[in-house]
């Protein structure tokens, strides 16, 4: 009876050994099954990643043949051939000569008058062309404020890419202004004295009083009369006189 019970027992722990390899040879048959499909995976990541950096490569490849966003004329080469640059470096140059504008520096002390859409007039020194402010740089260097003008009309002969011109800003029209030109030491809407030419190549000292000033002339709003002649220049030297006779 004991011997049975033994053999029974053996036999128990034989059948769940049995078992146990069995589900572990079926562990190992699923294992070898999906183990294909895990390297079939694998290698399509790793076919997938070399396609991605081929047309990155492409696009590097691509992007060493600069191309200009506009049509137009080469005006400026800054490399020459074979040279290494760093990324955003400025190559070349190139201008739409159908769509030039003028650029032109104001002094800092106007600049504050001036707004866009002014209207002004550009001279190329081969002829004047009209046109209106479309930009205020927001920056001073060296004293002055880039603006750029927009021709209104055609553009005058001649005109190319770098073309040093001149410019005159129209910010206000006035009628009937006694003005004369800037004295040295005029600024607007102040006083100043000044030496008036008078009979016997004498001149007198004068209180002025300035109003709004333009380039090259300033308002006369008190202490001189139509046609009267004043010494524009420098006279401080004689500060301590109230008249002094020209030779």
């Amino acid at each position: 009876m004991i011997q049975s019970e033994i053999i029974s027992k053996k036999s128990t722990v034989s059948a769940e050994q049995l078992a146990i390899k069995r589900q572990l040879a079926q562990q190992q048959l699923q294992i070898a099954g999906d183990a294909p499909e895990a390297q079939v995976t694998a290698q399509q990541a790793h076919l997938d990643q070399q396609r991605v950096l081929t047309e990155l490569k492409k696009t590097q490849v691509d992007a060493l043949h600069v191309r200009a966003g506009l049509n137009g004329v080469l005006s400026a080469v800054s490399v020459e051939a074979g040279q290494q640059v760093a990324q955003g470096t400025n190559l070349v140059r190139v201008a739409d000569p159908s769509r030039l504008k003028a650029t032109i520096q104001i002094p800092e002390t106007q600049a504050k008058d001036v707004l866009l859409g002014q209207k002004a007039s550009i001279d190329t020194h081969n002829g004047i062309v009209l046109g209106h402010v479309t930009r205020i740089d927001a920056a001073v260097v060296n004293g002055t404020v880039a603006m750029d003008v927009a021709f209104d009309g055609p553009q005058p002969a001649g005109a190319r890419p770098d073309l040093s011109v001149d410019g005159t800003i129209q910010i206000e029209d006035l009628r009937d202004v006694e003005y004369v030109g800037r004295p040295v030491n005029g600024q607007a809407d102040a006083s100043v004295g000044l030496f008036k030419l008078i009979d016997g190549g004498e001149a007198v000292r004068v209180n002025v009083k300035l109003g709004r000033d333009s380039v090259n002339t300033i308002e006369v709003t008190q202490g001189l009369n139509v046609g009267d002649k004043v010494i524009l220049s420098d006279m401080s030297a004689w500060d301590n006189y109230d008249r002094i006779q020209l030779r």
